[in-house]
């Protein structure tokens, strides 16, 4: 089967797109983002600042640590840092350059600010908007649909910016539901890795160095750690900690950029460093680690496609079962290999719930990863699950639907409880 021109170059897009630094957590950086662009508009720093936030953003940022605020959590902290040390032409590394002079300004502007916060009311699972006043003068800045997808901009009633009236405005994105299972599998076996060296090299870089210092360092709950003590010499056990070790670093304030994955930076360290792991283990020539790393970094963005930015299904379930395709394609696996690893991985984990971004996601991260290394043993030893086990179905990409549809409509309701329950609504 050869793949089409325009196929193969809208994967490569695709990677392009998604693959791309982020310094922490993605929705307080979002948000922090979304407060320096209001503030460039201004000129100057507000001394009022409303932020509306869709639901699931409260739910990600209410317990994480915002980088460069010496261990700051929540909203206020998130746009206080982006307003003032916030450099908005650097995207998704807005707080790269924050200095210790920086910190205390930031920590001093936001005790005198009055900085509200309410939820957005526009329906969208994911949507910011920061609203910026300096006496009369006013500014807007509104991100809706992906972490670093700039809306509209406003200032003083002049619209400088209006994607939501005129959507073509906005560079559209590579055509995600171009991806299947199958043509994953051919785009990673005939990719001219000269096309994505650059980002994949980046990938292994950043991730590599903030799974190190989790390992290193004291960070949140340590369970790259605890499973290190548990089983060093297992390659399957390290392959499960390096992942949990970058996040464990990547949610509890490490100032270190991860390469994100979907909009999200767990799912970026969970789709490559068992991977990475794997490949050491195996001693792996760069050709067959490169190839891998597409096939699981192209699968976990295809599984998540259906779901939706942000959902109250754990995003880290596709991306440990995508991992375990990689880790499959490693060791000489195709297609066949390939989906039944897939739909055995989902089939196992597709009930854990994203309930905020924390420190257990690096737990999360840990089982999923299991489940990816499990579908693919499974598969090895003549062993599957078939179409009518629970939401398995007949065809790869059918189990993904039904993926996609569990976690973008069934789950809605359960994300509405989660976030009551969060913020402690009756």
């Amino acid at each position: 089967m050869e793949l089409r021109d325009h196929l193969y170059n809208s994967y490569t897009a695709i990677l392009k797109r998604e693959l791309v630094p982020a310094l922490g957590c993605t929705e307080p950086i979002a948000v922090a983002y979304c407060a320096a662009k209001a503030r460039a508009l201004l000129g100057r720093l507000p001394d009022r600042v409303r932020v509306e936030v869709s639901g699931n953003i409260i739910k990600n940022v209410k317990s994480v640590i915002v980088p460069n605020t010496d261990g700051a959590r929540g909203l206020e902290a998130a746009v206080a840092i982006g307003m003032v040390a916030g450099r908005e032409e650097l995207g998704l590394e807005v707080l790269t350059h924050v200095t210790p002079e920086d910190k205390a300004a930031f920590r001093d502007w936001m005790s005198r600010t009055e900085i509200s916060v309410c939820q957005a009311s526009d329906g969208k699972l994911l949507s910011i908007t920061v609203t910026a006043w300096l006496g009369e003068e006013k500014s807007v800045a509104r991100i809706t649909d992906a972490h670093d997808r700039v809306v509209y901009l406003e200032k003083n009633g002049q619209i400088l910016l209006d994607a939501v009236s005129h959507p073509q405005s906005i560079k559209p994105d590579p055509e995600k539901a171009l991806l299947t299972v199958e043509n994953i599998c051919r785009y990673a076996e005939i990719a001219d890795l000269a096309d994505v060296r650059e980002v994949l090299d980046r990938q292994i870089t950043f991730n590599t160095a903030i799974a190190q210092e989790g390992l290193q360092k004291d960070y949140g709950a340590n369970i790259g750690k605890v499973l290190l003590r548990r089983e060093e010499k297992s390659v399957r056990n390290r392959a499960m900690a390096w992942a949990a070790a970058g996040s464990d670093a990547r949610m509890n304030g490490c100032e270190l950029p991860v390469i994100i994955n979907s909009g999200s930076g767990n799912q970026g360290l969970t789709a490559s460093l068992p991977v990475l792991v794997y490949a050491k283990e195996l001693g792996v020539d760069e050709d067959t680690l490169y190839r891998s790393l597409l096939v699981s970094n192209l699968l976990a963005i295809h599984v998540k496609t259906g779901i939706g930015s942000l959902s109250a299904y754990c995003g880290a379930v596709s991306a440990g079962a995508a991992a375990g395709c990689g880790i499959a394609w490693m060791q000489g696996g195709r297609f066949e290999e390939i989906a039944h690893t897939l739909v055995n991985a989902l089939a196992v984990t597709s009930g854990i719930v994203c309930d905020g971004a924390k420190a257990s996601c690096a737990a999360k991260i840990a089982i999923a990863v299991e489940a990816g290394l499990l579908g693919y043993e499974m598969f090895c030893l003549g062993q599957q699950f078939f179409g009518g086990d629970g939401i398995v179905t007949r065809g790869v990409e059918n189990t993904i639907r039904n993926i996609g549809r569990l976690g973008r409509d069934g789950m809605r309701q359960t994300d509405r409880e989660i976030l009551n329950i969060m913020t402690c609504v009756d």
